[in-house]
């Protein structure tokens, strides 16, 4: 960006808040500006201004705008228009939008929105409001371009040009026989290279990527990674055509799916509100739970060290390397149950794979272990009075705590998956409180062998 030349959104911004508005100049840079950046702008306004550029919009872009506003600001601008405006609205966004839309609002706007939809939309909004959450059924559309096997190139650009407008996408086209049962796809591209009377079902491909409309969303967004996909065909149990999934729909689940993951890994239960947006109580909610198991667990902690009590009193210097092998296990667990559970995200490491991870994660172990073990001895012989046994004891405790963590930091998101939970409740917290207490066995274990107490 030149020097000095302020970015479309900050313009928008600028132009709104005059006390004098030049609608006609705010009119022609909205004419001119991505629909996701107008989005963004009206986020950043107030709400009376909100709805005030709203209305500034040209019809032809408002539904797009409209799409990429936050629930709150969607229903603060669908309380201050009027039905018919509300009509357009609703009408031109695609189906996926509008149900999206529906399921975040309260029932009286809901209410008056499906009273302003046509028959068609509003049957198309019902469909998809039927499929279980998080399904593939839940986040396809009904918006797309379906041709019959024995039909033309010639007819097929016919179709295409007389329905293609009101589409999510028209790149790809989706064979059906006349009892709507999905038999392929083709490309415009491979319709513009072939003959105007050649027949589809010759030219089509049949060997397709295709979901059920019960499909886990996450699954689908793995089959989107794995096959590079624009978009995906969404089929019943009898494989009868029933939408698509468009890529725009499967970024927005592997967000989703990232955020859910990253939450539970650091002992939070998952939100689905921005944090600005997400009130004190709701936010204390998410939190108390896991912080009252992880607290209620570390009692275990106190329990061992409370049954090493006599060791404790013998030798009292024990106490000053607790924290050392309780942080640097919890840290070495963490950081395999980590890597794992993002291997198994990706699809690189799945169920076969566990003994190849776990003999691995040995390897790692050993080397870690060796080298951490060689640093603490050094440390700990040098400012403990160069007691002997005492760093002995120590460092071998420390070996066996990195030993153990790293093993049990790796195969605790395989047997989570292998259960069916989800492997991100293995990650760090859970993960800590298991390696804080065996460190502690196998630590006063060896030191009472070793000092004979």
């Amino acid at each position: 960006m030149s020097r000095g030349r302020k970015p479309v959104k900050d313009k928008i911004l600028f132009l709104i808040n005059e006390p004098q508005i030049d609608h006609f100049q705010l009119k022609a840079i909205l004419m001119l500006t991505n629909t996701a950046d107008i989005a963004e702008a009206i986020g950043e306004m107030k709400k009376n201004k909100k709805v005030q550029l709203f209305r500034l919009l040209p019809k032809s872009m408002a539904s797009d705008v409209f799409s990429f506003l936050d629930p709150d600001e969607q229903e603060l601008i669908t309380e201050n228009l009027a039905d018919n405006e509300i009509g357009q609205i609703i009408n031109s966004l695609f189906a996926d939008d509008a149900a999206d839309f529906i399921e975040e609002m309260p029932a009286n706007v809901v209410k008056r929105v499906l009273k302003t939809a046509t028959p068609e939309k509003r049957a198309a909004i019902n469909q998809l409001l039927q499929y279980p959450e998080d399904s593939a059924g839940s986040i396809m559309t009904t918006e797309y371009v379906d041709l019959l096997e024995d039909e033309t190139v010639s007819e097929a650009f016919n179709e295409i040009r007389s329905t293609g407008v009101n589409k999510e996408t028209i790149y790809t086209c989706y064979v059906i026989r006349r009892d709507r049962l999905l038999v392929g796809t083709v490309s415009v591209k491979t319709l513009l290279f072939s003959e105007q009377n050649e027949h589809i079902g010759n030219i089509m491909d049949t060997q397709f990527i295709y979901a059920n409309t019960g499909d886990d969303q996450e699954t689908i967004a793995d089959k989107f990674k794995k096959y590079g996909l624009l978009s995906m065909p969404v089929v019943d149990n009898e494989k009868r055509l029933v939408g698509i999934i468009t890529i725009d729909d499967i970024v927005q689940v592997i967000e989703e799916e990232n955020t859910e993951d990253f939450e539970i890994m650091h002992a939070l239960a998952p939100s689905e509100e921005p944090y600005f947006k997400t009130s004190i109580l709701r936010l204390a909610r998410n939190r108390f739970l896991w912080l009252l198991i992880l607290m209620l667990s570390a009692t275990i902690t106190g329990i061992i060290i409370t049954g090493f009590e006599e060791a404790i009193m013998t030798l009292p210097v024990l106490v000053a390397f607790i924290p050392m092998l309780m942080d640097t296990g919890g840290n070495a667990g963490a950081q395999s149950s980590i890597l794992i559970i993002r291997g198994m995200a990706i699809g690189e490491i799945e169920l076969k794979d566990t003994l190849l991870v776990l003999w691995k994660e040995i390897r790692v172990a050993a080397l870690c272990g060796l080298i951490l073990c060689l640093v603490n001895f050094v440390r700990i012989y040098l400012f403990n009075g160069r007691n002997l046994i005492l760093a002995t004891s120590v460092t071998i405790a420390l070996f066996g705590t990195i030993f153990l963590a790293k093993t049990t930091g790796c195969l605790l998101p395989l047997i989570a998956k292998k259960i069916k939970i989800d492997p991100a409740i293995m990650a760090s917290p859970l993960i800590t409180t298991i390696v804080d207490a065996a460190s502690l066995i196998i630590y006063f274990s060896i030191a009472k062998l070793f000092f004979n107490i």
